[in-house]
């Protein structure tokens, strides 16, 4: 029934730049915020989101010149097919898929257990409420994700609008306040730069990533953008710059208001910050907006993730199932039922704090790392004008990013990162067993 469908070529330059903002901000930089400048332990903490941008930065570029030159849904399921080749894409793009089926809906989870916790800031919520509360958010967002693409698109750009708006109250709350310049003063004031600066970094950095995470997005839309080859790059260098600029000033108006202490304790730090400046009721209505971002933050990630397991089915790579487009809403409805069904479980398993850390853990080597040496191995295969867009300075910003993910990936701590070989391990057993299927049959 769905041999003669496709997907359509609908989202424009605006909605594939809204779908990565709001990916990108999400929960994280309001739970992360306290945590971070827990970890560094000074005002140096915003260094710590600094390095975040850079990363964001020169993945992006890895991100940008596969993105454009293979803009088809699934993102770095073909990236890896390609850049590893006949004998090792196989391999790397099934791995791939296979910790999409558990980290995606991690991501997913992981917005709706942030959305719980910050409600509570309105009304405190018993354990079994915050996990009530966060499956239903899943349940929603599946829910309004069961139609067309442009309808999406549309619904996308709502929801980015009032993420701006959110952000910039924030910053303009903290210039109002009149000491807006003040941790840019101080900045350094007891800084050190040694080992312990530099694991500091690291380990704030995993969450500062987590926030950053998301920039990616349009990539597994590829099937959906219209013109790729220029929409792609544009929208994910828009996406990082806006939000750099939203995280360092946000994070800067919150300092320059509750001091350092108030900031490290908080699991409501911005809400508490609204508080300080205009009272309980504002503050109420700052976290209302917050929730907002976190919910738009859940369906930009899941209408992504929903295309990976559909572009390795209908490359013959995965279940066929997951290949079925909606009869009249031409949309990967089996994906997206099964990752929003299994992150609704998740959601009511995990606590944040760990869930945080196992998704960039479990991500990191065949992503992110795998990735950017795929793309040096295209690059040599095929040389920089098979490519739609061309990274400055290459091979630099791609050796960067395998640098820079290799120590985030050490800082994860042993604990993930042993979890992240198992997973990489379970779904070696898994391709053995699928091709002994496959020679048999």
């Amino acid at each position: 029934m769905n041999e003669n469908m496709k997907l359509e070529r609908k989202i424009s330059l605006l909605q594939a730049t809204a779908i990565n903002m709001t990916d990108m901000v999400g929960i994280g930089p309001f739970v992360v915020l306290s945590v971070v400048a827990e970890i560094m332990a000074g005002p140096w903490f915003l260094y710590a989101w600094i390095a975040g941008a850079l990363l964001a930065f020169v993945d992006g570029m890895v991100w940008s010149q596969l993105g454009s030159t293979y803009p088809m849904a699934g993102g770095s399921y073909n990236f890896l097919k390609e850049g590893f080749g006949s004998k090792w894409g196989k391999l790397m793009s099934f791995l791939f898929v296979w910790q999409t089926l558990i980290q995606a809906p991690l991501v997913i989870a992981s917005a709706a257990i942030g959305f719980a916790q910050y409600f509570s800031y309105i009304a405190p919520l018993s354990d079994w409420q915050s996990k009530a509360m966060s499956g239903s958010v899943v349940l929603l967002i599946v829910a309004l994700q069961y139609r067309k693409i442009e309808a999406i698109g549309k619904i996308s750009v709502l929801l980015w609008m009032g993420v701006l708006a959110t952000m910039a109250w924030i910053i303009g709350g903290g210039i109002w306040h009149g000491h807006f310049i003040e941790p840019i003063l101080h900045i350094n004031d007891g800084l050190t730069v040694n080992h312990a600066f530099a694991a500091a970094i690291g380990f704030a950095g995993v969450k500062t990533m987590y926030s950053y995470l998301g920039y990616y997005n349009v990539c597994q839309l590829g099937g959906e953008i219209i013109n790729p080859q220029k929409n792609i790059p544009k929208s994910m260098f828009i996406s990082i710059g806006g939000i750099v600029v939203l995280y360092v000033l946000m994070n800067i108006s919150v300092a320059s208001v509750l001091p350092l202490a108030q900031m490290q304790h908080s699991k409501f730090v911005v809400s508490l910050f609204v508080q300080q400046l205009a009272g309980p009721t504002f503050a109420t209505i700052a976290t209302v907006l917050i929730l907002w971002v976190a919910f738009a933050s859940v369906f930009s990630a899941t209408l992504g993730y929903s295309r990976v397991p559909y572009a390795a089915a209908q490359d013959g790579a995965f279940f066929p199932i997951f290949a079925r487009l909606h009869p009249t809403k031409h949309f990967p409805y089996i994906s997206l039922l099964f990752l929003g069904g299994v992150a609704f479980v998740f959601s009511l398993l995990f606590k944040l704090k760990y869930v945080i850390d196992a998704i960039l853990a479990m991500r990191i080597l065949i992503q992110f790392i795998g990735q950017a040496i795929g793309l040096l191995l295209l690059v040599k295969r095929k040389g920089k004008a098979h490519f739609a867009w061309k990274m400055p300075l290459y091979p630099l910003p791609a050796i960067l990013a395998i640098v820079f993910w290799a120590y985030i990936f050490y800082s994860t701590g042993t604990t993930m990162m042993v979890g992240g070989l198992s997973v990489i391990g379970l779904g070696l057993v898994a391709y053995g067993v699928k091709e002994l299927v496959v020679k048999k049959g």
